[in-house]
């Protein structure tokens, strides 16, 4: 597939108004996603769960108008207007306008909400990007006669990774590929794939419970984070460190090799914040509370014997994995011994979803 497989053909049908809802889910990286070359295209391949309770939901209200020479949309977060979003959409449809030929016609009014707080390093973005490409894409199948289900996704997932790159893991669930590796059948840098090698019953239903460290806006944008790994000394060996991995991961969902699993998640999760201590300039979005519990849970680990695991997105916040038959007493460890190193006590207990709804 290339890009010019994503540009519509002449649509058959017109449409004055409407509208359409998705909800779409956040996913927290295994292998991360940390440099990207032009037009959002990753400098490695990454692996994703997505999650079930942490999602967008998205209504895309549209109305056709008499101009078509620029765009015309209001951004709406939990019912109060947001303008300040409207720079980042507006960027996205620029980058989209060339697959979605019908964005100058209409008026769109965005209305969304999270479960979950914005801007935290809860993947706010690959949820927020994904549920507005998807009911892009809905208006897109009711102007044309021939989109069909598996096309309507991975074009969905292609407009998302245009929008923020991680959100084109978010279309589909439970287990997604994003980015082209050599072991990997269809895997591509356009958009993401649903991991279709065998994976064992001890990745079915995994558990995060995500520990809100800090619940403000992030120091670092992706987007700058993502710029610095440009002429960064340890890029190239990141890079080839990511398609290890990912290589490796093939055989650990195929046998059920938690401690191997822990290995790479928790090492992939100190090196993306090692990358970003190790840039110019150079940044550290831990928290103090964020070792806390990294201790914490090797400590726990080592005693208990238990396949609990942590990793951390861009932020300050702990994404706590365990399998779901630990669930009863890691959940009991989690409230006695690491909700105190939560902002103001808060947490969100998760677990793997299967992806993005039409809600009708």
């Amino acid at each position: 597939m290339t890009e010019k497989d994503f540009i519509s053909k002449p649509y058959s049908k017109t449409l004055v108004s409407g509208s359409f809802t998705w909800s779409s889910p956040s996913n927290i990286a295994l292998v991360k996603y940390w440099g990207k070359k032009e037009y959002q295209i990753p400098e490695n391949p990454s692996v994703s769960f997505t999650l079930d309770y942490c999602k967008t939901t998205t209504t895309l209200s549209f109305s056709e108008k008499d101009e078509n020479e620029e765009f015309s949309f209001d951004v709406f977060l939990d019912g109060e207007q947001k303008d300040d979003f409207k720079p980042k959409i507006e960027m996205f449809f620029k980058r989209i306008e060339g697959y979605l030929p019908f964005l100058k016609a209409y008026h769109f009014k965005i209305e969304t909400s999270n479960s979950f707080p914005h801007s935290s390093g809860i993947a706010s973005s690959a949820s927020g990007m994904s549920a507005l490409a998807l009911c892009l894409m809905s208006i897109e199948k009711q102007l044309s006669n021939d989109v069909s289900d598996a096309h309507f996704n991975q074009k969905a997932s292609f407009l998302s990774r245009l929008g923020s790159g991680s959100a084109c893991r978010s279309i589909d669930g439970d287990l997604i590929v994003w980015g082209t590796h050599q072991e990997i059948v269809g895997s591509s840098d356009l958009y993401g794939i649903k991991y279709l090698h065998d994976v064992h019953e001890n990745f079915k239903n995994y558990q995060d419970t995500i520990l809100l460290v800090d619940k403000g806006e992030k120091q670092v944008s992706s987007t700058v984070g993502h710029d610095l790994m440009h002429n960064h000394p340890y890029a190239t060996r990141r890079f080839e460190q990511a398609h290890e991995n990912m290589s490796k991961l093939i055989s650990i969902f195929k046998t059920g090799n938690l401690d191997g699993f822990i290995k790479i998640v928790e090492s992939e999760a100190l090196t993306l914040h090692s990358m970003m201590m190790t840039s110019m300039p150079y940044f550290i979005l831990m928290k103090p509370n964020t070792l806390e519990i990294i201790n914490s849970i090797w400590a726990y680990r080592t005693k208990t014997n238990s396949k609990i695991c942590f990793t951390l997105d861009a932020g300050a916040n702990v994404h706590v994995l365990y399998p779901e038959n630990e669930k009863e007493t890691v959940m009991e460890f989690i409230k006695k011994e690491l909700i105190t190193y939560c902002q103001n006590g808060h947490y969100i207990s998760d677990q793997i979803g299967f992806g993005a709804q039409l809600i009708l």
